[in-house]
């Protein structure tokens, strides 16, 4: 892009500034370019519902091209110039359908590539870094299955390229001749990644194999390299390979090399880079480190940072300090902890004040990246915790299986260990401890408040989905058919007795609890507004003591609250007055 004095100005193509006004909540949810550039497809919510509808513009005038395409999800990719592939849902809200729209014709006249019958799978959509294929993935929690679309034929049908074979999960991407897929399964916990020719997908061959200490998590193509992110000891790593011509035979990879970070706990994700080049662009940032993007040359081994997100108020990142602990579960399990803190301001002698987070499940990993409003606590003496505990996917595929289904309780036992290690090792103590999570890990939240009320002084549940088996019993209602296999299918005794003995609604019980925000969305489709309002509802209830219980429902948002960025900051700052309130930290003037 031309810069300087003389550089032309730059041309808007959208303003989502401009389309949020009017609008209690806006979201943009997908913004594709045409493979020739001359038209967006763009996805926006204006509820948080997560249903959207899909409008085209062209890129030089701004105006709109045919009709808009309603209840869809974010899931759009181009199929050409002139076609798009999208997903709608069923009544349950379930990605089952795959369509292809011709742009100027109606959506009621497009084709439906596939339909997804059985209700515990849901659809996906990715296209190819060479652009030239789409994959359509089925998934559930623990199985996936392929199909392509070949973009440049006329004829535009799906091609199966994995089978569906229960406990198999797979992800594709393609290159040259060949098509490269992440395989998982039973025997393979950590996945392998294998290559298979476009004409025998059968034949595959495999370029890394299964490793039990390293989890391959994603991978990246290029003309003539891959990039493989990876996980081991719980830390993401990053290594680049090179690719024979494309052409030649495909091996076993070797000589891979890893690019190295600066911090001893971090965050590295993928960025859109070019296929045709020899630059790999990641995001990396720490819980000290603000957000950072870098070009890395994958021939000479040399990353170097293109921008910094800029802190407001003098920040300086070397007045924190971040560090990484082990806790030790009760089976003897090794729990990681990411820690951050103000050096100039702790005392580490058990009297700071601290935050305590965590989610574990769905093998979502929690990495300790950055966010600068957690530092209006940190900068007031706070220690920031991250607890990686069972059921998240920080330390690899067994790390996720040894959190759900029976093996659910350890997500809970894992956090109070870390609580209860970080309280021994002075960092706080009780009476200084607040807790945070949100979803699954306002689950997490409001289950050690049943086990151990004793052990916090507050804690904030968001969006908490506190009510298991009432939900999962119900299959007319969002996600529970494709929640089985995470939390288990309570219409079976085993499940139902297991999943009741920890579900917060069903064991609150007349005992005191610490101080609790609870927030939920009214329009969130993922855990119902009433859940938390029952969790509120029966704690006023039944609890034993005069702390806080406060309930607290965004009228015009989903499950990921309000869209605006100052909105989102002051969501932020009144958890933290609660928190600073809970612990007698606000001024006496002050009040709730």
């Amino acid at each position: 892009m031309p810069t300087g004095p003389d550089a032309p100005d730059e041309h808007i193509i959208l303003d989502e500034n401009v389309k949020a006004e009017g609008h209690d909540y806006y979201s943009i949810g997908a913004f594709k370019v045409s493979p020739n550039n001359k038209l967006v497809a763009y996805a926006e919510d204006t509820k948080g519902d997560e249903i959207y509808t899909v409008y085209v513009i062209d890129t030089e005038s701004g105006e709109y091209v045919g009709q808009p395409l309603k209840g869809i999800t974010s899931d759009i990719e181009w199929a050409g110039d002139d076609h798009l592939v999208y997903i709608t849902m069923d009544s349950i809200l379930r990605p089952d359908k795959v369509w292809l729209h011709k742009l100027g014709s109606d959506q009621s006249s497009d084709a439906c590539l596939y339909h997804e019958k059985d209700d515990t799978f849901s659809l996906g959509l990715q296209a190819s870094e060479s652009k030239r294929y789409l994959f359509v993935e089925s998934g559930s929690k623990n199985t996936s299955f392929i199909f392509y679309l070949d973009i440049p034929k006329q004829n535009k049908e799906l091609a199966v390229l994995t089978p569906r074979v229960y406990g198999i999960d797979t992800t594709a991407s393609h290159r040259g001749n060949h098509f490269f897929i992440k395989r998982r399964s039973d025997e393979f916990y950590n996945s392998e990644l294998v290559a298979c020719p476009l004409d025998n997908v059968a034949e595959t061959t495999i370029l890394l194999p299964h490793r039990e200490s390293v989890k391959i998590q994603d991978f990246q193509l290029f003309d003539n390299h891959i990039a493989v992110y990876e996980r081991e000891n719980g830390l993401p790593k990053v290594i680049v390979y090179r690719l024979p011509a494309i052409g030649e035979s495909i091996g076993q990879l070797q000589g891979g090399r890893a690019i190295d970070f600066i911090d001893p706990t971090y965050a590295v994700d993928p960025e859109e880079s070019q296929f045709h080049s020899s630059v790999l662009r990641f995001h990396y940032s720490s819980m000290r480190t603000p957000p950072s993007v870098y070009d890395y040359d994958m021939d000479s081994g040399v990353s170097v940072l293109k921008k910094i997100h800029t802190i407001l108020g003098g920040f300086n990142a070397s007045n924190y300090v971040t560090e990484r602990k082990w806790a030790a579960a009760a089976d003897g399990t090794q729990v990681p902890m990411s820690i951050l803190y103000r050096n100039d301001l702790v005392k580490l002698d058990g009297s700071d004040p601290m935050l305590l987070y965590g989610y574990g499940s769905y093998e979502i990993c929690i990495d300790p990246s950055f966010r600068g409003s957690r530092f209006s606590l940190v900068d007031r003496g706070f220690i920031y915790v991250i607890a990686h505990i069972r059921g998240g996917g920080e330390m690899g595929r067994k790390w996720y299986e040894d959190g759900k289904l029976l093996k659910k309780k350890n997500t809970f036992t894992d956090f109070i260990d870390c609580a209860e290690h970080l309280i021994k090792s002075k960092y706080c103590s009780r009476e200084k401890l607040c807790i945070n999570g949100r979803s699954a890990g306002g689950l997490l939240m409001g289950a050690v408040l049943n086990m151990r009320p004793d052990l916090f002084r507050a804690a904030v549940a968001g969006v908490p989905f506190v009510d298991v088996v009432t939900t999962m019993l119900d299959p007319t209602i969002p996600l529970t058919t494709a929640e089985w296999e995470e939390w288990g299918d309570p219409r079976k005794e085993e499940f139902y007795y297991y999943m009741k003995s920890y579900s917060p609604v069903d064991n609150v019980m007349a005992q005191e609890y610490p101080n609790i925000l609870v927030t939920a969305g009214l329009n969130d489709p993922r855990v119902m507004y009433s859940e938390p309002a029952k969790y509120v509802a029966k704690l006023r209830e039944l609890k034993r003591d005069d702390n806080l219980v406060l309930f607290k429902c965004e009228l015009g948002a989903g499950h990921f609250s309000k869209s605006g960025r100052f909105e989102k900051l002051q969501e932020d700052a009144f958890t933290y007055a609660f928190i600073l309130k809970a612990l007698g930290m606000t001024r006496k003037l002050a009040s709730l």
